[in-house]
């Protein structure tokens, strides 16, 4: 039976357990509000990508950042930070206080083939077969999975008129299960698979690349997860196809995900933060139906970040997050300028 590498055993948590996670609730103090008000006035009117790091100095936020971060890395990998002033600011301003918070943590990465690293979760209402389609931008259920970045930001502007829960599970915690339930399974999630490329990262040349599910590193665990790019590599003539083993090993987790012992779910309020890192969690959206009004639908601002303290990850990552050292500057889509 494999075992976690003893460091994992942090983010090893069952279902509610997570709620009892020293680092999971954090609150902006008045103080922390105060920084990013006086932010947003400095920099209004402004693009937030345009603004240089070396601009965004937030003394007050220091301490707060340190907590997060420690307790996505090395606590229980995710955080729900509360009290973020909406109600301060317009949504330029909006959009700005959220970019200065998230340089607190990493540095955002990109999430388009534009090359744009602050995204807008709403449903746009194209259909699946439009190449501009990407899950979060519909309305439907998306599957447990990870995103190609350390750390994942969302901000929470608007929720659904009905549905469109969060879903957490630990993916740690899913390795251990396994390791008891079913290690076969287990040891095929450790091979490759083959991630046929997304329809919008046309800055990737290669057709498809070959990754693990679960894999460790210099005693660091490690996740990564997206089922759809695996089953349309399956369907493609351009990659390899998967084998039984690899299909069932792959149901028995999303089976085993799907267990309510397993996971969280909540809905995420107007002004919440939630902070995931994607080596040790997955996660997922329910089915949602918007509001009439414009005003009132579905919508999250989302980050994609490169953690300054990240862990080493398989060098199997290479093609798909560029660097692989612990610390290092990865993740996000090669945008077609850099093609």
């Amino acid at each position: 039976m494999r075992s976690l590498p003893e460091n994992a055993l942090s983010s090893a948590w069952r279902g509610e357990e997570l709620f009892d996670r020293p680092g999971w609730r954090q609150q902006l103090s008045i103080a922390e509000s105060a920084e990013l008000r006086d932010f947003v006035a400095r920099f209004a009117g402004q693009d937030p990508e345009s603004i240089r790091p070396g601009e965004i100095l937030l003394p007050e936020l220091e301490p707060l950042a340190s907590r997060i971060s420690d307790a996505l890395e090395n606590g229980p990998g995710a955080v729900r930070l509360q009290g973020f002033p909406l109600d301060a600011w317009d949504q330029p301003g909006r959009e700005l206080a959220f970019w200065a918070l998230a340089h607190q943590l990493g540095t955002p990465v990109s999430q388009s083939a534009e090359g744009r690293r602050l995204f807008h979760v709403r449903d746009a209402g194209y259909a699946t077969n439009d190449p501009r389609f990407r899950g979060p931008m519909s309305s439907k259920r998306l599957s447990f999975h990870t995103d190609r970045c350390d750390v994942i930001a969302f901000l929470c502007i608007q929720p659904a008129a009905e549905g469109g829960e969060t879903f957490v599970v630990s993916s740690a915690a899913l390795y251990d299960e396994l390791s008891r339930r079913d290690p076969a399974a287990l040891e095929t999630l450790r091979g490759p698979y083959p991630y046929l490329r997304h329809t919008v990262d046309q800055g990737n040349q290669r057709p498809y690349g070959e990754l693990p599910v679960f894999s460790e590193r210099d005693g660091f665990f490690g996740a990564h997860f997206l089922r759809v790019l695996i089953d349309r590599a399956d369907a493609s003539p351009d990659a390899p196809d998967l084998t039984d083993e690899q299909r069932r090993a792959l149901d028995a987790l999303e089976a085993l995900a799907e267990e309510p012992e397993m996971h969280v779910s909540f809905h995420l309020e107007p002004g919440d933060v939630l902070l995931l890192n994607n080596w040790t969690t997955f996660h997922r959206r329910s089915e949602f139906v918007d509001a009439p009004e414009p005003e009132r639908k579905r919508h999250l601002l989302r980050i994609w970040l490169s953690t300054h303290n990240s862990r080493p990850i398989d060098p199997r990552f290479a093609d798909h997050f560029g660097a692989t050292e612990a610390g290092a500057l990865r993740g996000g889509m090669r945008p077609l300028t850099e093609a």
